[in-house]
C-alpha cells in the first residue's frame, strides 16, 4: 500500500525520462504526451535552454528567502510587465496560490481606497481556479467543495456568459469579476471575445475590477502569451503559473499600478515564492517564448491540429461530438464516456488530459512541429476506430 494520500485516480504508468514531446518509461516504450503535465511542460521534456538555466542556477544559488533582493525576481517581473498590461508582479509557487494573491489583491485595493465592504466576486458555474479553500469557493463545484466545512464567503457565481446576469450580481459588496477566458477543467468552454469586452467595460461603469484566471491559457498556450490579447482588452488582475516554468513550480500574480501598490509590506507573501531556480527557469521560458515567431508558430501548428480534429469529428460523429478550444488548448466533446476514450488513447501510447462536461483535452507542449500533429492524428485515428469497433452492434 502506498503511503502517499489517496487523491489522485493515477494511471499504471511511470516514465524515467521525457524529450521534446515524447515521455519514455524504464523499460523504453514511448508516449507522446499531449497533456504536457495538465499544460505545465509548455516546452516540452528537456528543453535544452531551460535544462541549462536551472542546472547554471542550481551550482550557485537556490534559495535566499524574500527577506532579501533576488535580482533574477526583478528581472523577470519587469520582463512580464513589458510584455503585458501589467505595472506589478507577485511570485508564488502554483496557479492555486497566483488566484489567492489575486483574490487577495482586489479586496486589498478596495480597503485601501476606502471601501472595505467591497470583497465580494462574481464568478461563473464550471470554472475551476484552484484547490485551495477560497479557490474552491470561487469555483463552486460541489464535487470540490464536499467536506471541507463551510464555503467561503465572498463569491457570487453567474450560470451563463450573459452580460446581463453579471450585471444583476453586482452589488454594494461587490470588488471585481473573475473568469478563465478558457475554462479548462471546466470543459474546455470557449468565452466569447466580445462577452470579455463587455466584462471590461461593466467593470469600469461599476468602478470594480477585472480579474482573469490565465493559468492554463496564458504562457503561449493559445497562440498568444496571453488569452485576453484575442479580445483586444486587458484586465486590472491577471494569475498565471503552468506554462511560466516549463514544469518547475513557478506561479505569478501580475496588476496595474493602482492596484500593485495596495499590497504594501506585510499584506501578502511566500517562503519559497520567486526563488533563484524558478526565476532562472521562468526566464529561460520567456527568452523561448518571446523570440520572434514563436508565438506565431504556435497558432499555425493549433490551427492545423485543429483542423485534422474536425476531419476527425467528421469520420467519428458517433465518438466526437465537437471540437473545442484555441491555439494548442484544444478538447473533444465526446459522445462516448470521456474516460474511454482518454483509456484507447493511452492503449495507442498517446497522453491526454480529462475534463468536465465530457470532455478530453490535448494540450500539447508548443514546440510541436507537424510530424508530432500527424502522428497524433494517426493514433486519434485509431482510437476512435477501436472504440467504434466495441461499440458497434452485433
Amino acid at each position: 500500500m502506498s503511503a502517499l494520500f489517496p487523491t489522485y485516480a493515477r494511471s499504471d504508468l511511470a516514465f524515467a525520462r521525457g524529450e521534446g514531446a515524447f515521455l519514455y518509461t524504464a523499460s523504453g516504450d514511448r508516449y507522446l504526451d499531449f497533456g504536457s503535465g495538465v499544460a505545465v511542460t509548455a516546452l516540452g521534456h528537456a528543453h535544452p535552454h531551460l535544462v541549462d538555466a536551472l542546472t547554471s542556477q542550481a551550482r550557485k544559488l537556490w534559495h535566499v528567502s524574500n527577506l532579501h533582493r533576488i535580482p533574477e525576481q526583478e528581472r523577470l517581473a519587469e520582463r512580464l510587465c513589458a510584455a503585458s498590461f501589467a505595472d506589478r508582479v507577485f511570485f508564488a509557487n502554483s496557479g492555486a496560490e497566483a488566484v489567492e494573491c489575486s483574490i487577495k489583491a482586489a479586496r486589498r485595493y478596495h480597503f485601501k481606497n476606502g471601501a472595505p465592504e467591497r470583497y465580494r466576486l462574481v464568478t461563473f458555474e464550471g470554472a475551476f481556479h484552484g484547490r485551495t479553500l477560497a479557490t474552491i469557493a470561487a469555483g463552486g463545484q460541489a464535487k470540490h467543495l464536499e467536506g471541507f466545512g463551510p464555503k467561503v464567503d465572498g463569491f457570487d457565481q453567474v450560470g451563463v456568459f450573459d452580460i446581463e446576469a453579471v450585471e444583476a450580481a453586482i452589488g454594494e459588496e461587490t470588488a471585481g469579476i473573475l473568469i478563465e477566458p478558457i475554462l479548462g477543467e471546466g470543459g474546455m468552454r470557449e468565452v466569447s471575445w466580445r462577452f470579455l469586452q463587455d466584462l471590461r467595460a461593466l467593470a469600469d461603469e461599476k468602478g470594480i475590477l477585472l480579474l482573469f484566471d490565465e493559468v492554463q491559457t496564458g504562457m503561449g498556450r493559445t497562440g498568444r502569451l496571453f488569452a485576453h490579447e484575442w479580445a483586444g482588452m486587458t484586465p486590472d488582475i491577471m494569475a498565471v503559473a503552468k506554462g511560466l516554468g516549463g514544469g518547475f513550480p513557478v506561479g505569478a500574480c501580475l496588476t496595474t499600478e493602482v492596484v500593485g501598490e495596495a499590497m504594501t509590506a506585510g499584506s501578502h507573501g511566500s517562503t519559497f515564492g520567486g526563488n533563484p531556480l524558478a526565476m532562472a527557469v521562468g526566464n529561460a521560458v520567456l527568452d523561448v517564448m518571446l523570440a520572434d515567431g514563436f508565438l506565431d508558430r504556435v497558432a499555425q501548428m493549433g490551427l492545423r491540429l485543429k483542423q485534422r480534429l474536425a476531419a476527425l469529428k467528421d469520420e467519428h460523429p458517433d465518438i466526437i461530438e465537437e471540437v473545442r478550444g484555441q491555439g494548442l488548448m484544444l478538447g473533444l466533446k465526446c459522445k462516448v464516456p470521456n474516460q474511454k476514450l482518454l483509456e484507447a488513447l493511452r492503449a495507442e501510447k498517446m497522453l491526454t488530459v480529462q475534463a468536465g462536461d465530457n470532455v478530453v483535452r490535448l494540450l500539447p507542449p508548443l514546440i510541436i512541429g507537424e510530424a508530432e500533429i500527424e502522428l497524433a492524428a494517426a493514433k486519434l485515428e485509431a482510437a476512435c476506430a477501436a472504440l467504434a469497433k466495441v461499440s458497434a452492434p452485433a
